[in-house]
């Protein structure tokens, strides 16, 4: 394995108890595009796999069977080719049988769901192939792979058929936190500032394959007008290739993705059924849900009268790459336009509510900022119910019956907490108690990139986070 592997120690770790188990193993291993699933297993393994194959993206049948048949003949078979995937995992099994090993018997099989075409009955056989064969086999580790994390989901992990209760492991490749992502670019020689760091997450999250497009001969507002914005540029179209790849039948998913992408505080199923014109209904339940395990959307909860409105929850768009995109889609194949608008109010205001979501998925930096480590604490977001409407988007109720109460701000140097600030956040807290009738302390704090200038306002802060707090491991 590559000594220079940044992060995913919690994932390794769990492949190296696989591999010693002594028994047979079959890890489902997914995530979303790009993230690094194929180099995780590639470089664990060494590409040392008694067997690897990989499925062909939109290929049909014949595509899919002549690509495996083709990953047989390299692993030692013979005769003809698969005329169905009964025949092709029988193959497998004589190729196996042949061949002797001195550790275990590592099968691979990359992109799984595109291997899945209509009525091909791929899963079947897949089911049939563990079932009677590899199951049995204390030597045998068997890893299937795909970007598709619904279909990897309903068909492996929650199979009802020959496959039900059959994965022994399921590994969920998370994107990279902010202090993976430097780590990543300085072992790229890319050694910027963590403002700058913390803007090319804003746009690209911890994709390690959209990291790796970033190059330190330019600029950050050079490589994201290169990467974006030019004609033909390496992402234009990456946010239609993203759902495509997550999800069989992209276009209900990207309705509901563009519609969160209008409210910026979230919205309830509800409310998006109501935007969408579709029925409140299971299909549309299982589309949210799905978006939810892929990490492009999160679910969070509200309080009223001191209890957790767990079924009325609330949905918001947190895949940084889909908000950029959403944002200055309209502004694709304008040269140099990141360039050229850097501080006007269109960037500023995506600065804003990026610097937000970044610090959604950073709560548990966040948390040891506030010495929080030891303590049991629930984090939720707040709307009220009251007009004007009023909305806290992290909450964190500590078990000493304390709240933290955070205000989240993006700027340039230390933020000057004005007047204004200061009535908000006073109307904020007091709606927060009346409403939820909550009888524990208050703490105002606020999460700054640079902190907060010290002025008459600053001084009834509780508790400051500045962005250097957000890079902690």
């Amino acid at each position: 394995m590559d000594s220079h592997f940044i992060g995913r120690q919690e994932e390794i770790q769990r492949l190296q108890d696989i591999c010693s188990s002594g028994v047979p193993e079959f890890v489902t291993v997914y995530g979303r595009r790009r993230v690094g699933k194929t180099y995780l297993i590639q470089q664990f393994f060494n590409n040392s796999f008694a067997f690897s194959a990989t499925g062909i993206i939109d290929g049909d049948k014949n595509d899919e069977l002549f690509s495996f048949t083709s990953a047989l003949i390299k692993a030692g078979h013979t005769g003809p080719r698969a005329k169905n995937w009964l025949e092709a995992f029988e193959m497998l099994e004589n190729v196996l049988e042949k061949r002797h090993y001195n550790g275990r018997c590592v099968i691979y099989i990359d992109e799984l769901p595109s291997f899945d075409t209509p009525r091909s009955g791929f899963v079947r056989a897949l089911g049939h192939f563990w079932n009677t064969w590899a199951s049995l086999r204390n030597d045998v580790i068997l890893i299937v792979c795909g970007s598709a994390t619904s279909w990897m989901i309903d068909n492996i992990i929650d199979n009802h058929g020959g496959l039900h209760d059959r994965t022994t492991h399921t590994i969920y490749l998370q994107q990279f936190n902010l202090a993976e992502s430097e780590t990543y670019l300085k072992s790229r020689n890319i050694r910027w500032p963590r403002r700058m760091i913390l803007e090319a997450y804003m746009m690209l999250g911890g994709i390690p394959y959209y990291l790796s497009l970033l190059t330190n001969k330019e600029s950050l507002a050079q490589n994201i007008d290169r990467l974006y914005f030019r004609s033909k540029s390496e992402l234009g179209q990456e946010y239609h290739r993203l759902y495509s790849s997550l999800f069989k039948t992209p276009e209900p998913y990207l309705r509901i993705v563009e519609e969160l992408g209008r409210h910026k505080h979230g919205m309830s199923r509800n409310e998006i059924a109501q935007a969408l014109k579709v029925a409140s209904s299971g299909a549309l339940t299982k589309q949210i849900e799905n978006l939810v395990n892929c990490d492009i959307i999160r679910r969070y909860i509200t309080k009223s009268r001191g209890k957790l409105k767990v079924n009325d929850a609330y949905y918001q768009l947190t895949d940084m790459f889909s908000l950029f995109h959403l944002f200055f889609s309209k502004r694709l194949t304008t040269a140099d336009y990141w360039q050229q608008n850097l501080n006007t109010p269109a960037i500023n205001t995506w600065r804003g509510l990026a610097f937000e979501q970044v610090c959604m998925v950073h709560i548990n930096q966040i948390r040891k900022a506030l010495g929080l480590s030891r303590i049991a604490v629930e984090y939720y977001s707040w709307r009220s119910s009251s007009v004007p409407k009023a909305q806290i988007d992290m909450i964190i109720e500590r078990a000493d019956r304390m709240i933290n109460l955070c205000e989240i701000k993006y700027a340039p140097a230390e933020y000057v907490i004005t007047a204004e600030d200061d009535k908000k956040m006073r109307n904020r807290s007091s709606s927060f108690i009346q409403e939820t009738k909550s009888k524990c302390g208050i703490l105002p704090t606020w999460v700054t990139t640079f902190g907060l200038f010290n002025n008459e306002y600053a001084a009834e802060v509780s508790y400051q986070v500045v962005m250097d707090d957000l890079f902690m491991m």
